[in-house]
């Protein structure tokens, strides 16, 4: 079914595209572990800081100041952990991700839509993982594992 909208000046029909909308995630590697924030919004949950690419940014720049905003944190990207488009991965939207791993000092502090963060290992992950952030962190540390 395609979406139509009325063309303000002609009158004639236009069709409506809808594209993806860009974000990026970031699992920040502190020395006890990864930071994960608990949302303020819908939906709610734990999730990867992260968010949507601003209009003009880069996804490495967007990653960096995601990681700023939402925990108080500045980042130095290690390098990217792949990229998620299943178009069910997040309720709201259509959303594909560029998923970095990067790494910080210092104690994140919750920011933007941070109600609260924390540092997990694998095994002390919180629950309920909101998004695809548990087949993340699943694809995440495999990858770990094998660089060990």
């Amino acid at each position: 079914m395609k979406d139509y909208l009325m063309c303000p000046n002609c009158g004639k029909k236009v069709m409506v595209y809808k594209n993806p909308y860009p974000a990026v995630d970031v699992i920040i590697e502190l020395a006890g572990g990864i930071v994960l924030v608990k949302r303020k919004n819908p939906p709610f949950g734990w999730a990867l800081p992260g968010g949507f690419v601003n209009y003009g940014e880069s996804v490495e720049v967007a990653a960096a100041r995601e990681a700023l905003e939402e925990v108080s944190l500045k980042i130095r990207l290690k390098g990217l952990l792949g990229v998620y488009s299943d178009p069910r991965r997040d309720p709201r939207y259509h959303v594909i991700s560029t998923v970095f791993i990067a790494e910080a000092e210092g104690e994140p502090k919750a920011g933007d839509d941070a109600a609260e963060v924390g540092v997990f290992t694998e095994d002390s992950l919180p629950s309920p993982l909101v998004f695809d952030h548990k087949k993340v962190l699943k694809d995440y540390f495999k990858r770990a594992r094998k660089v060990e």
